[in-house]
C-alpha cells in the first residue's frame, strides 16, 4: 500500500514536465522546506527501492527456478514413461524362468467356465498343469505373519468385513496408488495369471504346498502359469483413474492415503481354506 501510494504520488509529478509543480504555494521559504524534507526522505525511499529491486530479482530468480523445475519434472515423467515401457517389454518376454509344469490352455479354459466361487476355481488348479515336475522346497516356516504385502498400500477393508452393498470376502483390500507395482512376497510358483470370475486380472501364486496367495485387481499382469519365481519379482502393475498423469509410476508410501485411488484384493488361502491375510502379512502400518 505504501509503495502504491508513493508511485501514484510520483506519476502525478512526473505527469507535468513544469517545474512549477515543484514550487511550495507558501513561496520560497515553503519551498527551501520542502525541498529539506526531501533531502532527509531521499535515502530512506532509495534503501526502500533498493530493498524493493533486491525482492525483484529473487523473484525473477524464483521463477527461474520454478520453470526449470517443471521441466526437469517432465523430463522425469517422460523418463518413468519409458521406463514403465520397459519393465512392461521385459516382463512380458522373460522366458528364462524355470518351470514347474505346464498349462494346458483348454483345461484351463473349461476350469474357468465351470467355476463359479474362487474356492472352486483354486481346488481344480491341479487340474490345468501338465507335465508338472515335483514341487520346489519352499517353506514359509517362520516367515508367516512378517511377509510383506506385495504392494505399498492401507488396509481399506479387513476380512469379512462386509462393504457398502453387505458383500464380504475372506481376503483383504488395500489400496494402492496408481500404477503401483505389485510384486511376490515371497518365492513362489505362478499357478494362474488372467481375469478370473469377478475379479478382473488375478494372479495365484503357490509359495508353498497347498498354500495359496491370491491377488485380485491387477491393470496388468506378468508372466506364465508353472514358472517358478524369486521374492520381490514384480507380477504386475496396478491401475489408474482415467486422466492420470502419464508414466506416475509409484513405488513409494508418502503421502496421506487421499492419492490412493486403486484397490487390490489379497487372498490366503491353505489346504483350500480362506485364511485371514492380516495374520500373514505386515499391515500393521501404512507399507
Amino acid at each position: 500500500g505504501e509503495v502504491a501510494q508513493l508511485l501514484s504520488v510520483l506519476q502525478s509529478i512526473g505527469g507535468d514536465p513544469s517545474p512549477v509543480v515543484l514550487l511550495h504555494p507558501d513561496g520560497p521559504m515553503g519551498t527551501a522546506r520542502a525541498g529539506m524534507l526531501l533531502a532527509e526522505l531521499s535515502p530512506a525511499l532509495n534503501a526502500r527501492a533498493e530493498a524493493l529491486r533486491r525482492d525483484l530479482d529473487n523473484v525473477k530468480m524464483l521463477r527461474r527456478l520454478q520453470t526449470d523445475a517443471a521441466g526437469r519434472l517432465q523430463e522425469g515423467l517422460a523418463e518413468v514413461q519409458g521406463a514403465r515401457t520397459t519393465l512392461n517389454q521385459a516382463m512380458a518376454n522373460r522366458t528364462e524362468l524355470p518351470k514347474r509344469f505346464t498349462e494346458d490352455p483348454v483345461r484351463t479354459a473349461i476350469l474357468i467356465a465351470s467355476s463359479e466361487t474362487l474356492e472352486g476355481f483354486a481346488s481344480g488348479l491341479s487340474e490345468i498343469a501338465t507335465e508338472e515336475i515335483e514341487p520346489a522346497p519352499v517353506n514359509l516356516d517362520g516367515k508367516v505373519g512378517d511377509l510383506a504385502l506385495p504392494v505399498q498400500g492401507l488396509v481399506l477393508r479387513g476380512a469379512n468385513e462386509p462393504d457398502a452393498a453387505g458383500v464380504s470376502r475372506p481376503g483383504i483390500i488395500l489400496a494402492t496408488r496408481p500404477r503401483a507395482i505389485v510384486t511376490t512376497p515371497a518365492a513362489a510358483t505362478i499357478r494362474y495369471v488372467g481375469p478370473l470370475l469377478d475379479l478382473g486380472n488375478v494372479v495365484i501364486l503357490e509359495p508353498q504346498v497347498d498354500t495359496l496367495f491370491v491377488l485380485a485387481g491387477l491393470d496388468v499382469v506378468y508372466g506364465e502359469a508353472g514358472q517358478v519365481i524369486a521374492g520381490g519379482t514384480p507380477i504386475g502393475l496396478m491401475g489408474a483413474p482415467q486422466g492420470g498423469a502419464p508414466g506416475a509410476l509409484s513405488t513409494l508410501s508418502d503421502g496421506t492415503g487421499t492419492d490412493r485411488s486403486e484397490t487390490l484384493y489379497i487372498e490366503v488361502r491353505q489346504n483350500n481354506i480362506p485364511q485371514d491375510p492380516q495374520d500373514w502379512f505386515r499391515t500393521d502400518k501404512d507399507e
